[in-house]
């Protein structure tokens, strides 16, 4: 290997082990407003920042490791659920099925049981209606903690991708529209929805929002003509539960006033 190379590639981890080492997987919750800070000078961003600050109030930061959509997904919807009984009473039969329902597309059911019991026990306990149950601040905690243990916040972030994958396969007719390239739609999900640190699209988002039922939105902060970020809805008609903002390759949880 050229010796060139090999000094990028060894920049690269260091840079990446210096993100690991000094950014957590999930954040504590940031006023909204310290993004005006992190794009000081920078007009467009800034005219953008202030119409979100309407609307938003705190922020929730995620690591930047090719992650973040599902480890932002996840954090905010389980908090969602914290405090609505009937969404997560749902949502834990979903999510319980869901095992089989992969089994039946043809995931092999070895490689689904680890993360599956995984995803299950952290569903279980953040279950705002279980004996002795906990304040929704305590919940919150115990969320927090759950989200940046890695081991758990992993494997949550693994089955998710399972489930987009099988979502992407059960409805392959459609979503092969999506794909760029001479992609099957089983080829796509080995390589850009399956492994972990590959960076989500708007087909990911998709396949999970409907997957599991859950409304996202995405405030878009980029370069676009608009004065004013682009908010785009998942799916479309289906009221957002989960709030996102998305800066050039990254997502981060947002709050609504």
């Amino acid at each position: 290997m050229d010796s060139k190379y090999e000094e990028f590639l060894k920049q690269q981890q260091n840079i990446a082990r210096e993100v690991c080492d000094s950014t957590p997987l999930v954040s504590e919750r940031q006023a909204l407003i310290c993004l005006k800070t992190e794009y000081m000078g920078d007009e467009v961003f800034i005219a953008k920042i202030e119409g979100l600050l309407k609307k938003y109030k705190y922020i929730r930061r995620t690591r930047p490791d090719g992650n973040c959509f599902f480890r932002a997904f996840a954090y905010s919807y389980l908090e969602y659920l914290i405090t609505n009984q009937a969404a997560y009473h749902e949502f834990r039969k979903l999510a319980e099925s869901s095992k089989d329902r992969l089994a039946e597309l043809g995931f092999q059911r070895f490689t689904l049981e680890d993360f599956h019991e995984t995803f299950m026990d952290v569903i279980t306990r953040l279950n705002p209606t279980s004996p002795g149950e906990k304040e929704p601040g305590q919940l919150q905690s115990e969320l927090h903690r759950i989200m940046n243990e890695q081991g758990y916040s992993d494997y949550v972030v693994v089955y998710l991708r399972l489930i987009v994958s099988g979502k992407l396969q059960e409805d392959a007719e459609f979503y092969q529209n999506f794909i760029e390239g001479n992609y099957t739609i089983e080829e796509f999900c080995h390589q850009e929805v399956e492994p972990m640190y590959k960076e989500s699209d708007h087909i990911h988002i998709i396949a999970l929002c409907k997957a599991l039922r859950v409304g996202v939105r995405v405030e878009y902060l980029d370069r676009g003509g608009s004065s004013t970020a682009n908010t785009h809805d998942f799916p479309e008609g289906l009221d957002p539960m989960v709030y996102l903002i998305y800066k050039p390759g990254h997502y981060d949880i947002l709050y609504p006033k």
